[in-house]
């Protein structure tokens, strides 16, 4: 098999200001998690993704279970809709232990082909009086 055949599959963002650097991107909220996603300007390189599950999502046990749910979820279809030179880090919520696989794997798939919102310019933000 040539490396034509086979799709790219994502990076791994690793340190902690690969991760702080995509919180300055787009953020697309879903049911079951939040995506965050930066353009790296950089459409030569593969695409990265991180994970996070914060604490108060449950024991170890716990996080650990939603975390494979999702890299599984990447793994199997998501990875292939990520954007080369762009980074993801999908922030998980508790509703992912109970989730269906396929209906989580549909979720992520949509939330990642999203089409990036346009920034709201501030005259048209709605303003507290």
């Amino acid at each position: 098999m040539t490396s034509d055949t086979h799709k790219q599959t994502a990076g791994r963002l690793k340190s902690r200001p690969q991760f702080l650097a995509v919180r300055e991107g787009e953020r697309r909220k879903g049911k079951y998690f939040l995506l965050e996603v930066l353009d790296r300007a950089e459409p030569e390189t593969a695409p990265r993704v991180g994970f996070t599950v914060t604490k108060k999502h449950g024991n170890a046990v716990e996080r650990n279970r939603m975390r494979r749910r999702l890299k599984e979820a990447v793994r199997v279809s998501a990875g292939f809709a990520m954007m080369p030179g762009h980074d993801y880090v999908i922030v998980a919520r508790r509703d992912v232990l109970a989730a269906p696989f396929r209906q989580l794997v549909t979720q992520l798939h949509q939330r990642i082909e999203a089409n990036p919102r346009s920034e709201r310019s501030d005259a048209t933000r709605p303003r507290k009086v």
